[in-house]
């Protein structure tokens, strides 16, 4: 049975785990070639191995996405391995919580640079492939903390600047044939939500059962969960939806009750 991604190939960034590990699994499993980047390249190596063990579909790259020499590096990879490119997945991230009194400059760079900077640095990359071949998606990784978020103001910013540019760049882009969209995940089970409730002094499993009585389901989402509507972004299912913002938030967006 035929994927509905056969013969296309995939970049995701922050693959090595996560709801990254959990898009390039579903991109994969879907039919597209898939190259997996992170600054943690033997994780991503890890990874890759786990979503083909034979090698040949898969593809892993160590890049620090705030860099601009690293991230052409990254895509030149990729096209050199697979011949193309036709999906790019901006979701390299980190946290450096803190109130405002007390965030230091370090802290709102780099959590700015990752998120906002490296985002637009892999779109400017990835766009001119995708427009020599007159097709392609942009997809990245917003978040429920766009609307705000209490010790997140540097996150809060990043993931809201993330939705400016997924907006322009589908204006900019799509005369190309290209879409660009952004999927703002709710309180989703990740290394980087355990490590928050850590910081805020409650064990994950704490933490989780608090957010449920605020979500609408009443549960916390899963990163395949996630992975899902990516997949669909990236598919010819959804291609005249263009400039959206997607909330995967088990209800309404900025509803928590």
């Amino acid at each position: 049975m035929a994927g509905r991604l056969d013969g296309q190939v995939a970049l995701v960034t922050g693959a090595a785990r996560g709801i990254g590990a959990a898009t390039a699994t579903r991109l994969a499993a879907d039919g597209a070639a898939v190259a997996l980047a992170d600054l943690d390249e033997a994780q991503a190596q890890a990874t890759a191995q786990q979503v083909d063990p034979s090698g040949e579909q898969v593809l892993a790259i160590g890049c620090n996405v705030a860099e601009s020499a690293q991230v052409q590096q990254m895509v030149d990879r990729t096209i050199e391995r697979f011949g193309r490119l036709d999906i790019l997945v901006n979701n390299a991230g980190i946290t450096r919580d803190n109130l405002l009194f007390k965030m230091g400059e370090d802290d709102w760079d780099a959590v700015i640079n990752v998120h906002l900077r490296g985002a637009f640095l892999c779109a400017r990359a990835a766009q001119k492939p995708m427009v020599e071949q007159k097709h392609g998606r942009i997809i990245s990784l917003s978040s429920v903390s766009a609307l705000g978020n209490r010790g997140q103001v540097n996150y809060s910013a990043a993931k809201a600047g993330i939705q400016g540019l997924t907006r322009t760049l589908a204006i900019e882009l799509g005369p190309f044939g290209i879409t660009a969209n952004a999927v703002a995940p709710g309180f989703i089970d990740t290394d980087m939500t355990r490590a928050t409730a850590e910081r805020l002094g409650l064990t994950p499993e704490q933490a989780q059962a608090a957010a449920t009585t605020r979500i609408a389901l009443r549960r916390i989402g899963q990163p395949s969960e996630v992975a899902s509507v990516i997949a669909f972004l990236a598919s010819e299912d959804a291609s005249y939806v263009n400039g959206q913002i997607i909330y995967v938030n088990g209800g309404p967006a900025g509803i928590t009750m």
